[in-house]
């Protein structure tokens, strides 16, 4: 089941990167939970929609460092880089523990922080 887990939310993470948001909750439950650790719960499809309509002015890029599956979960370690509202860019890390029911996401928590692009130094790009 974790393999399968892993190749469903990299799926629906491809179409994500591609802008096409529709395309991604066609994977998630109708009743999908996501708790954002700290800041805000979206409840239903319908939350996560408009939530990714204010959040993603533009496809986020993002990268995974590691990923760890277990049974229903699947727990993901990375960066994101979104756009504000100004155009400028917003790097964060974020540990994403994801559950899986019947196939599809049904519930998500995230860890998000707030990070600075580091150069090959080490120092803030």
């Amino acid at each position: 089941m974790s393999e399968k887990n892993k190749a469903i939310l990299e799926e629906a993470n491809a179409h994500v990167a591609r802008g096409d948001y529709e395309g991604f909750l066609a994977f998630c439950t109708d009743d999908t939970e996501w708790t954002f650790v700290g800041d805000r719960t979206l409840k239903g499809k319908e939350a996560v929609r408009q939530y990714m309509a204010t959040a993603y002015l533009e496809p986020p890029k993002f990268t995974v460092d590691n990923s760890i599956a277990e049974g229903d979960f699947l727990t993901i370690l990375g960066d994101i880089t979104l756009k504000d509202e100004d155009g400028q860019a917003v790097h964060h890390s974020y540990c994403d523990v994801w559950r899986f029911r019947d196939g599809k996401i049904a519930k998500l928590k995230a860890f998000v922080i707030k990070t600075e692009v580091k150069d090959e130094t080490g120092s803030a790009a």
